[in-house]
């Protein structure tokens, strides 16, 4: 029986992800060099902007990312004209799932007009670091590198037109203007992450 449950624990132990960003806390892996779509490599300290940085951790296949893809290209544009500094990073394997790889990217930015570095991150380090367990999951940080907000795009990825509460854009706005968001923390909402495997 010792033997079983020690066996359940390891098991657990394996399963277990990396704990969750702190508010507060600085990016990690910020010097973390990954290959964008569409060529070159880009890390978070190459965006970093003049009020602040917006990682979001995104991926091709899943249905909530596709339906708001479009609201996510344009508080990306909201943000960079506001000297927030944006990158998304797909940090799901492709050898899981076909669609995540380079191919699918190249489209979605087409078709959603991403203007931002979208990343590979080989081997999903950076998520991994972030303990980020979805996507979409954005993480907000202020001009000082603390995070100030993290979580969800909104309150309703169905319906653009029954938004009630935009939680990224309203926490860009207030990194923008110098202020803390609020709330400054929402439950991220989308598919889990299909991560390489350790």
């Amino acid at each position: 029986m010792k033997a079983l449950v020690g066996v359940l624990l390891l098991l657990l132990a394996g399963a277990s992800s990396s704990p969750a960003l702190e508010l507060g806390e600085a990016p990690p892996l910020p010097q973390h060099r990954m290959a964008v779509a569409g060529g070159g490599e880009s890390s978070v300290a190459e965006v970093i902007g003049d009020r602040g940085t917006l990682v979001l951790f995104l991926c091709v296949h899943c249905p909530w990312v596709q339906k708001w893809s479009d609201r996510i290209a344009e508080i990306a544009q909201v943000a960079e004209q506001s000297g927030i500094g944006v990158l998304g990073v797909n940090s799901n394997d492709p050898g899981r799932v076909k669609q995540d790889g380079v191919e699918g990217m190249l489209r979605q930015i087409e078709q959603h007009r991403f203007q931002f570095p979208y990343a590979v991150d080989l081997g999903s380090q950076l998520a991994r670091a972030y303990g980020a367990q979805r996507t979409p999951e954005a993480y907000l940080f202020d001009a000082s590198k603390k995070l100030v907000y993290r979580g969800t795009i909104d309150d309703n990825a169905y319906s653009a037109g029954s938004v009630r509460q935009r939680f990224l854009l309203d926490a860009v706005r207030a990194v923008a203007a110098g202020e803390t968001p609020d709330p400054q923390q929402t439950k991220a909402l989308g598919c889990t992450m299909k991560m390489y495997d350790d």
